[in-house]
């Protein structure tokens, strides 16, 4: 049988459209079975209701047409997760829903064994603010009078914080490199126990999520001298931002998630779409106002440039604070 420009073309246009429905099937296929959203914090934390909220939304709009678990590992500044979801290597039906600096820190400590090469980014869907929370009676009314203090007596004043290597961490640090103060930072289980350890006067200040403190400083059990913004928060519309005090900082914890490393592009694809939905959707926005989040949107790829080029900075933190040796 002769072959014509028309037949020719009528097989590769045949061969395209096989290619495409084989493509469409396999993500249609995803997920095959019920979904694992893991989180390195315990329950009530930040990252926990994050991880809920983009649960309930994806179930009940059947965006994901598989039931999805919340499943907490803390433990070992977020090793405990991170090795769970890295030894799930090519499973997309296991996700990490906690991305965020402590990832990043984990990846630059060897003894951890962790690499984000070994973790497969999805999406970004906001930034979490920090602040610096004191305590409604505590003795400092301003950002400058806790700095002033904290210089007078270095290291005496203390800073609660979730995780040794949280972003709570980071901008204490990064307070202390922009101000010449020097404070004394304690971990806790969650930020959600840092910000009761400054409630009860254990600690002075905290420097976590003002998402996890909302309801004390609503009650004015807590309050809250600076925040990390780019702009002033609703919550606290009196309180300045870091940078309107002429510090060049900007810092919040990242909510994301990811798949292990070597899952299918289609999977990936499929799940950066349904997360895209849940994004634009009136149940995030709404969760995402209640919360004070700054509204950031990274697809998976910006997400995996986001992260790799933060690892730099997150080094040269590690290192100042002695969680990893200097060369």
């Amino acid at each position: 049988m002769r072959h014509t420009p028309l037949t020719a073309m009528a097989a590769t246009a045949c061969l395209a459209i096989s290619v495409w429905l084989a493509s469409a099937a396999s993500a249609q296929s995803f997920p095959s079975r019920p979904l694992e959203f893991v989180v390195h914090t315990g329950p009530g934390a930040g990252a926990d209701r994050v991880a809920r909220i983009i649960a309930e939304i994806l179930t009940r709009e059947q965006w994901v047409r598989q039931p999805i678990t919340v499943s907490n590992r803390n433990g070992g500044a977020g090793t405990a997760t991170f090795n769970y979801i890295k030894n799930k290597r090519g499973d997309p039906h296991v996700i990490l829903a906690s991305v965020s600096s402590t990832l990043i820190s984990a990846s630059l400590r060897p003894e951890f064994s962790i690499n984000l090469d070994q973790f497969t980014p999805l999406a970004m869907l906001a930034q979490d603010p920090q602040a610096v929370i004191v305590s409604a009676d505590s003795p400092y009314k301003t950002f400058k009078d806790l700095i002033d203090a904290a210089k007078r007596e270095p290291g005496t004043l203390v800073g609660s914080i979730g995780s040794p290597t949280s972003s709570g961490r980071m901008l204490l640090y990064m307070i202390e490199q922009e101000t010449g103060a020097r404070f004394k930072a304690v971990s806790m289980k969650s930020g959600a126990e840092a910000l009761i350890s400054v409630m009860g006067g254990h600690t002075h200040l905290s420097t976590e999520n003002v998402s996890e403190g909302m309801p004390a400083v609503e009650s004015k059990k807590l309050r809250v001298l600076a925040v990390s913004t780019l702009q002033r928060m609703a919550i606290v519309p009196d309180t300045p931002t870091l940078k309107e005090l002429g510090y060049n900082i900007h810092i919040g914890s990242g909510r994301g998630l990811a798949m292990p490393a070597g899952v299918p592009k289609e999977a990936v694809e499929t799940m950066e779409a349904a997360l895209h939905r849940v994004y634009l959707s009136a149940p995030w926005k709404a969760h995402a106002q209640s919360s004070h989040y700054e509204n950031i949107w990274k697809g998976s790829a910006e997400f995996t440039q986001h992260l790799q080029q933060r690892q730099a900075w997150v080094r040269g933190f590690l290192r100042d604070i002695g969680a990893v040796a200097k060369p």
